[in-house]
């Protein structure tokens, strides 16, 4: 299993913007979940196809993955393809490029304690390439102003800046499952700057368990998200406006509420799902009571359900055709896209009310399709 840092990369961007936070999350269990466990699975296997690629000797541990499928085999075989680009492309300009693959980093200078593990690091004269992977499809990540990848570049440095003459840094996402590759990128000179001046004196900060709380994109995964304060502040200072009537409400307000609203639902959840975990452990909520859900029949044996009905001259198979993504991967891309490609037609999707930032283009409304 791979050690984690209380002021890790991956969580960089709570414990810089939110500094007490580093303390706060020490005294709470870091509890696993099937989609942090299937991005484990996906990049052991990222590890497997690429250091093989790079012609080492490494063991297939498909067999021990608990989420291995065929779609995961094909997303990580675009991650390989895309490093192995970036290699090509180094080589052009570098004799003696370096390719580390789930590289351990530190940046001790700065962080006290403070360590990681870089998906992919590719060294060569001019530019050094920092890939990682997300097999995450909930939200989509950016490279841009990233300090994940901004702390991953700098261990990278603080190892090979002497053996090379880099002065640009490359950090990439490779979010395959949304189709994203987002990458950004920041002269040496800048990366280091950024260390000594936020970098460290947040870590400086986290360390002493001073600094303010301070509510963001970052409370997502923070593990004290259930219970702090400043984020209820925050979301009951929302939830105080008079839901009446929308129209009630001025063109300002509801534009807050819905720049808002996600982080409510989002915040109302964790409250919710933290107080019946305690119930399940035994707490009494005055005025709440635990209670058994309401659950759907099952079958206990469905080969046992398909004897007995045949038996009894019924039909117990409901015959259906098989989803496109089933077809697809039974198939293959290139054979299901000759075969059945004209037979498919993707239906245009209900609209949705997003952020501007959002990389889907805008609809024309009813009202201006009329317009000439």
């Amino acid at each position: 299993m791979t050690a984690h840092s209380e002021k890790g990369p991956s969580s960089s961007s709570r414990w810089i913007n939110c500094t007490p936070s580093a303390k706060l999350c020490a005294d709470f269990p870091n509890v696993g979940s099937s989609f942090a466990q299937e991005g484990t699975d996906a990049h052991e296997l990222c590890e497997y196809l690429l250091k093989k690629e790079l012609g080492q000797d490494v063991k297939d541990p498909t067999e021990d993955l608990t989420y291995y499928n065929q779609e995961m085999q094909e997303h990580c075989e675009d991650y390989r393809d895309y490093v192995m680009e970036l290699v090509a492309k180094a080589k052009q300009n570098t004799k003696d490029v370096v390719v580390m693959v789930e590289q351990q980093i530190q940046y001790e200078r700065f962080v006290k304690g403070g360590f990681g593990t870089a998906d992919c690091i590719i060294i060569a004269d001019g530019v050094l390439n920092v890939v990682d992977f997300k097999y995450g499809m909930g939200v989509e990540v950016k490279a841009e102003g990233n300090t994940q990848m901004q702390i991953y570049a700098l261990g990278a440095l603080e190892i090979f800046d002497v053996l090379y003459d880099i002065d640009t840094v490359q950090m990439t996402i490779f979010q395959p499952r949304l189709s994203n590759i987002s990458t950004a990128t920041m002269s040496r000179d800048d990366l280091y700057k950024w260390a000594e001046e936020v970098l460290k004196p947040a870590a400086e900060e986290a360390d002493a368990g001073t600094g303010e709380f301070h509510t963001g994109d970052w409370c997502r995964f923070c593990r004290a998200k259930h219970v702090c304060r400043e984020r209820a502040k925050k979301n009951l200072e929302l939830a105080s406006y008079e839901f009446a009537s929308p129209p009630l409400l001025s063109d300002e307000e509801i534009t807050e509420i819905l720049s808002k609203v996600d982080s409510l639902i989002s915040w109302a959840n964790d409250v919710k799902e933290y107080a019946l975990q305690e119930a399940v452990d035994g707490k009494k909520w005055t005025g709440f009571k635990l209670v058994e859900g309401r659950s759907v029949r099952k079958y206990t044996n469905e080969d046992e359900v398909a004897k007995a009905a045949n038996l009894a001259g019924y039909d117990p198979y409901d015959k259906k055709i098989k989803s496109i993504t089933e077809l697809t991967k039974e198939m293959g891309k290139k054979k299901f896209e000759e075969i059945l490609g004209k037979l498919v037609v993707k239906p245009q999707g209900k609209p949705v009310l997003v952020r501007e930032d959002d990389k889907r283009p805008a609809l024309n409304t009813a009202k201006e399709d009329f317009k000439i």
